[in-house]
């Protein structure tokens, strides 16, 4: 997409370097500045960090929509329009062979989380001129994940953070995919055939999405070098029973259970904001509602909102957080 306010910065990366799915290390960073940025040398602006969902990367925000606005149009929008505050907009790419991350650091895809902290945001803030003490961070669905993972895991590291439908409550969200990944997986020869021939285009029918999703996911949240693969998947191969020992490390990385450890990061946001719709289809409201629950009783200040609304196309989502976290972040 062109725009007059979007740069493009090539970044290559260290920490993934050798990452076993043998990714690219250099990678674009593109990066929105609000109206007026080239105009005012002195003027410096909050950064918010927007984290894409799985199977997608940040320039997949700017995908032109039938009747409506793609994430920068929005927020170029609402800023000329004096509804939100200017703010910078880096879109980081921490897509992998297997669709995503989920912005952590796992032995089977490489060091998302680290990429992210440890290089990215000081490569921002060296290049443009940021304010590195009013930094926000939002996402959706697995984006939203990782806004929340990042925010409870490196305290202070962000001032605000917003979640849309973000991935939690896994015991009522993942579980529903096993049954047809084990059934494709099976299919196609077992888990090591399946990474063979990934991602062959006329092989993506049927279970496929649901085998990727299981396999990802397991990737990130199961790795284990003593596996064939590196990955240990949650189910038994042939009988489909779940793996008790496998499932904990999966809810280990779970935000619910995650908040009870690192509250206090939480605690210290100038903003929390996350929602879910009533009907989604990877029943994520529940966990939202269980998520709520435990930060009420922990009287962590948030807001929570449900939504009419499913899964999928819910960009319009932004219209109501981008005030938010740009406001929470322009208020010293």
């Amino acid at each position: 997409m062109l725009h007059e306010n979007l740069l493009y910065f090539k970044h290559e990366s260290t920490v993934l370097v050798g990452n076993p799915l043998a990714d690219p290390i250099e990678r674009v960073l593109p990066v929105y500045v609000p109206p007026g940025y080239q105009d005012d040398a002195e003027r410096r602006y909050p950064v918010i960090w927007v984290l894409a969902p799985f199977t997608s990367w940040g320039e997949r925000y700017f995908n032109l929509k039938a009747w409506d606005e793609n994430l920068v149009q929005r927020a170029d929008r609402l800023i000329r329009d004096g509804d939100m505050a200017p703010v910078i907009l880096a879109f980081p790419d921490a897509f992998t062979r297997l669709g995503g991350s989920q912005y952590l650091n796992s032995s089977a895809t490489g060091r998302y989380e680290d990429y992210v902290v440890e290089e990215l945001i000081p490569f921002l803030d060296d290049s443009l001129r940021t304010v590195p003490e009013r930094r926000g961070v939002i996402g959706y669905s697995s984006g939203g994940y990782g806004a929340l993972m990042l925010s409870m895991k490196h305290t202070g590291l962000f001032k605000a953070v917003v979640s849309h439908s973000g991935d939690m409550g896994f015991e009522h969200s993942y579980p529903i995919d096993f049954p047809a990944a084990q059934r494709y997986l099976e299919k196609v020869g077992g888990l090591a055939k399946f990474l063979e021939v990934f991602p062959e285009p006329h092989r993506r029918s049927g279970d496929w999405f649901k085998a990727l999703h299981v396999v990802a996911m397991s990737a990130c949240y199961s790795p284990n070098p003593d596996e064939p693969c590196g990955i240990e998947l949650p189910f038994y191969r042939y009988t489909g029973k779940r793996k008790t020992s496998v499932l904990r490390r999966w809810n280990e990385l779970d935000p619910i259970n995650v908040v009870k450890i690192h509250d206090e990061a939480l605690a210290e946001l100038d903003l929390l904001y996350f929602d879910c719709g009533n009907r989604d289809e990877y029943n994520l409201w529940l966990g939202a509602r269980q998520f709520h629950r435990l930060l009420q009783r922990r009287k962590i200040t948030h807001t929570y909102e449900e939504f009419d609304g499913g899964h999928h196309n819910i960009y319009w989502r932004y219209e109501r957080s981008l005030p938010l976290i740009a406001a929470a972040l322009s208020t010293e």
